[in-house]
């Protein structure tokens, strides 16, 4: 660990970085033109690995050493004896462009020089460079020593060689790293798109609040964060950025289209947490918004046909007890279970009120994807437009007596953790097949990067392509927009009746 790294950019990822090299046990130089950044950096590093020594994270020798480490330079001349220079300046082409120019001029011809811009090309920052070969991207995450991931970007021009150096420094420093193509928004910013989008959209049309959605996403999804109390954690200004250099950079792909709802905050100034109100009003006096729950259904005990082996199914039959069960095979409908006239279907994509009016059906009701039906505590339902009370009563009493609480939604397409994951997959899919990255490198970015329950290409194999596929083709056929075509690559899939990593 004798190769000097360098850190250009004294903020709170370039602190990150420098800390985690330092960790390594590489000499590490931190340089930053503001007036006394450069200390600053060092001394919230030390404070940091003083924490971690605390906390028994690291032992109090390794902070020392780490410590021991850490030098400030006064100029960008002093980093010439590095073979690694990390770029962590501001998101701004021009700005970027001119510092790897003055480096080209520094640092010895063996030297690596990475960025660790999280949304502008590589391919593009490199072009202004005499030996753009040189130039890789390495794209952390915050908080740097926390976050497992490092996103490898390769430019059009970056040497095979330097990408596996950048990726093999990072897994030494005990950081996990993906390889990504350089496309707008890399793995991570282009396949997280879908997550706030579909929130958005579903809010939109006016179908639940987003409270009740995030509590849906969080304990039925099993996300850490549901998309709203996320964006405002992460910043409108942020998040709405990000949404609009994807969507641009994309050449205005409807799939990545950026709201109007979050528009508006940003234009309002109400960019979350660090404004003190976002989609929620943060601040000690605050008491949260309350999620909407359905009102305990007073229905008799009735008796229920269950159908098929669904993982729903099989918790119903164990934990209802309120009336006899009738065991039938699974049916071409799909369908879970009646309760009086009341019929339970998990949803496949379509409205409820369209699927009472394809089956000729009015009692439909609908309940949320779960990423584990044992374990949830919380499921999304809806009923569609024909749906009489009894029925509907009828459906939630069983659902409620199996300890499940119920947040109802209006009735629209996909609900929202069903029609969220099957977008998320799509992106992942199209990624994979666009060449930006690998399936596996793809659910590895998303777990380690956001912290998800599964990759979205795990999710698709648990759900099943087919199924996925169908959701899609109906969000399609509902809405009349490109937003939500199927990837090739899961149509491809899906025709040969094949999974993802096999």
């Amino acid at each position: 660990m004798d190769t000097t790294v360098a850190v250009v950019g004294g903020g709170t990822m370039g602190a990150g970085i420098a800390q985690v090299a330092a960790t390594a046990g590489h000499p590490v130089l931190i340089y930053d033109s503001g007036e006394g950044a450069c200390a600053r950096a060092i001394a919230s590093i030390r404070l940091g690995l003083d924490r971690l020594a605390s906390r028994g994270k690291i032992t109090r020798e390794q902070a020392e050493k780490a410590n021991d480490c850490l030098a400030p330079a006064t100029s960008l001349r002093e980093l010439a004896c590095a073979g690694l220079v990390i770029e962590a300046i501001v998101e701004q082409l021009p700005a970027k462009q001119e510092l790897f120019g003055k480096l080209e001029d520094i640092v010895s011809p063996e030297c690596i020089l990475a960025s660790n811009t999280s949304s502008i090309s590589i391919t593009r920052i490199a072009a202004s460079l005499r030996h753009p070969q040189r130039l890789v991207g390495m794209h952390f995450f915050n908080p740097v020593p926390q976050m497992e991931l490092v996103e490898v970007i390769r430019g059009l021009a970056s040497d095979a060689a330097a990408v596996q150096c950048v990726h093999d420094t990072a897994l030494a420093w005990g950081k996990t790293p993906v390889f990504a193509s350089s496309t707008p928004g890399f793995i991570v910013n282009r396949l997280a798109r879908p997550y706030y989008a579909e929130g958005l959209r579903v809010l939109n049309e006016r179908a639940s609040r987003p409270a009740t959605i995030d509590a849906v996403m969080r304990e039925s999804g099993g996300f850490r964060m549901g998309p709203f109390e996320l964006m405002d954690l992460i910043g409108h200004d942020v998040n709405f950025a990000v949404t609009q250099s994807v969507f641009q950079a994309c050449f205005n792909d409807p799939r990545f289209t950026p709201s109007l709802i979050q528009q508006e905050l940003v234009h309002a100034g109400y960019l979350g947490r660090k404004t003190g109100r976002g989609f929620y009003h943060h601040g000690p006096e605050h008491v949260p918004p309350p999620i909407d729950d359905e009102l305990t259904c007073s229905v008799p005990p009735v008796a229920l046909q269950i159908f098929g082996s669904h993982p729903l199914v099989e918790v119903i039959r164990k934990r209802y007890k309120k009336g006899r069960i009738e065991y039938h095979g699974a049916r071409a409908d799909n369908l879970l279970l009646k309760a009086g006239p009341g019929r339970l279907y998990v949803t496949e994509g379509r409205t409820a009120t369209q699927q009472s009016y394809d089956y000729d059906m009015p009692d439909v009701v609908l309940v949320d994807l779960a990423l584990d039906y044992a374990t949830t505590s919380r499921l999304a339902v809806t009923r569609s437009d024909q749906c009489s009370p009894r029925a509907y009563q009828a459906v939630a009493g069983v659902l409620q007596a199996c300890s499940f609480a119920l947040s109802p939604m209006d009735d629209v397409p996909g609900m929202i953790v069903m029609r969220t994951v099957c977008m998320l997959i799509n992106e992942a899919a199209d990624a994979v097949n666009q060449g930006v990255c690998s399936a596996a490198d793809a659910d590895m970015a998303m777990q380690k990067g956001l912290n998800y329950p599964l990759g979205p290409l795990e999710w698709a194999n648990a759900i099943g392509v087919d199924n996925v596929v169908k959701v899609l083709q109906r969000l399609s056929a509902t809405y009349g927009e490109d937003r939500y075509r199927v990837s090739p690559l899961l149509q491809r899939l899906q025709a040969a009746k094949r999974k993802f990593h096999e």
